[in-house]
């Protein structure tokens, strides 16, 4: 796979999407709680695209803004800044404040702006932009979480099961070895082990194999080390998250992810994995399952249908695995 290795706001990006009620539990308990969860938040991307045009400001950030609803039916919006490069930047807090008053100016709606910074700057921690000018005051403050905290709890992120401790852990991870691909590979294997030994549905295995997999790219020669290892703790646990053909798709999957996001970025690959596993199999023939293949839009049966290339005798027993999983 070939992605800069400070390409992290796209994983970021996509795996907030994912698990935006275990992102506010994990990093703004207090919060959390007075978030009705029963109802679906709901992305905002048309709102702040708008915004982001209207600023002109360079966007450099992952930003999401979130329409939720409070314990109590009130409607409230959550903007939510991601500055994940591993660089400092001057005008973050006067960013902050720009975007919440600009949605609020432009949709009339309060803001809670916060912000996850993910840079190696131990004391860059921005969290208020203000002035006082002839008796007029501004004081915008905003919560932040400052990852490079979280290396003094490593013991606590390796119990914990929101898959926000795993993202964080890859996260560290890939800013301690920019310069060490070994050390890379070895904490890269160590986190595929304590994902597995965490008991995550198997959906959640994939979404965070992919994440780790984006965040700490090797190179090629170390990338089929880690595979092999991979499989071989596998062997030795006596589970199978993820098939070598899938294992190919999750990483077709990547690289088309960095475009269009995780989630459908798998789901890509996973077509991909299953179009190369075919032709191993059953050559040129294998390849008229492909257009209804292709029409499938869950990542699960597909992860079901590539699981199954290694094991069923004939395409028509193929068949009944997709199709026995949608009825």
């Amino acid at each position: 796979m070939t992605n800069p290795q400070t390409e992290f706001d796209s994983p970021w990006k996509e795996i907030l999407q994912l698990y935006f009620e275990e992102f506010m539990l994990f990093f703004f308990p207090e919060a959390h709680r007075e978030i009705d969860w029963s109802r679906e938040p709901e992305f905002l991307d048309q709102e702040l695209q708008q915004v982001i045009r209207d600023a002109e400001l360079g966007k450099r950030l992952v930003d999401k803004l979130v329409k939720i609803y409070r314990v109590g039916g009130e409607e409230s919006w959550i903007l939510i800044h991601l500055e994940v490069q591993a660089q400092e930047e001057s005008d973050f807090a006067k960013r902050m404040y720009s975007y919440n008053y600009r949605i609020f100016d432009r949709y009339n709606r309060p803001v809670a702006s916060i912000a996850v910074l993910g840079d190696e700057g131990i004391n860059w921690r921005p969290k208020q932009f203000g002035y006082d000018l002839f008796g007029c005051r501004v004081d915008f403050q905003f919560p932040i979480v400052k990852l490079l905290e979280y290396k003094h709890r490593q013991a606590d992120l390796e119990v914990s099961r929101n898959p926000f401790a795993t993202v964080v852990m890859a996260h560290l991870v890939a800013l301690e070895t920019r310069s060490d691909r070994l050390k890379r590979k070895e904490q890269k294997l160590a986190l595929v082990r304590k994902l597995y030994e965490q008991g995550f549905r198997r959906e959640e295995v994939i979404n965070l194999l992919a994440f780790i997999d984006w965040m700490l790219t090797l190179p090629s020669e170390l990338e089929r080390e880690f595979q092999y290892e991979v499989e071989q703790l596998e062997v030795e646990r006596k589970m199978r998250y993820v098939t070598s053909f899938e294992r190919l798709g999750i990483e077709k999957g990547i690289e088309k992810g960095i475009e269009k996001g995780i989630e459908k970025g798998i789901e890509k690959g996973l077509i991909k994995g299953i179009a190369l596993g075919l032709k191993l199999k059953f050559g040129e023939s294998g390849q008229s399952l492909l257009p209804e293949i292709e029409s499938i839009q869950d990542v699960e049966k597909l992860s079901a249908v590539l699981e199954a290339i290694e094991t069923v005798d004939s395409l028509e027993e193929l068949r009944k695995v997709y199709q026995s999983a949608s009825e």
